[in-house]
């Protein structure tokens, strides 16, 4: 029984560990930045090592993927703080008003997917890190047909939230394609 592992203990990989080493009192905006970062990392940790693996599909009908996962947020980071937060006319990568689930159904096991995908998150994952440094303050806040006026801080924590549940998928879908569990 040594060698089996917790669902508690953390995910094998470089950046495991140093996940959630952000700061836990002073500075909101230091605590929501740390916080959401060790997010966006989890979710490039639960898809570490894997390539065509991360379009396997969770169970039949569901296009959910772990593939999907990084396209959905990839879309979901782009809406916030690119369309809302700083008004730039940016429509979604993935889906679209005729393809809505398009960030899912589409992620399909192709030459260069996984590539394209994790490229389009880091570029608007920067976007975000750069806009959400250069604000003066948690106030700035855009406009939102959902929501109404949302501000920096609102879209910070909805983030922490979005990839917090999203990451509850991974940690199914990693665990079904190779058995890889922890946090």
């Amino acid at each position: 029984m040594s060698g089996l592992s917790r669902r508690g203990e953390f995910f094998a990989g470089d950046e495991s560990g140093s996940r959630f080493t952000g700061p836990a009192t002073g500075d909101e905006r230091l605590m929501l930045v740390g916080m959401l970062g060790a997010q966006r990392a989890t979710l490039r940790l639960k898809c570490e090592g894997l390539d065509e693996e991360l379009a396997a599909r969770s169970v039949e009908p569901s296009t959910l993927s772990l593939l999907g996962l990084v396209r959905h947020l990839a879309d979901v980071e782009r809406r916030w703080f690119r369309q809302v937060l700083a008004g730039l006319e940016a429509p979604p990568l993935f889906s679209s008003a005729a393809d809505p689930d398009g960030d899912f159904d589409g992620a399909v096991s192709a030459p260069g997917m996984a590539e394209g995908a994790w490229e389009a998150w880091r570029t608007e994952v920067e976007f975000a890190e750069r806009f959400t440094r250069r604000a003066p303050d948690l106030e700035v806040s855009g406009k939102d047909g959902w929501r109404g006026e949302v501000s920096l801080r609102w879209v910070l924590i909805h983030m922490i939230e979005e990839y917090a549940r999203h990451n509850g998928h991974a940690d199914l879908l990693r665990e079904r394609i190779d058995g890889a569990i922890g946090v």
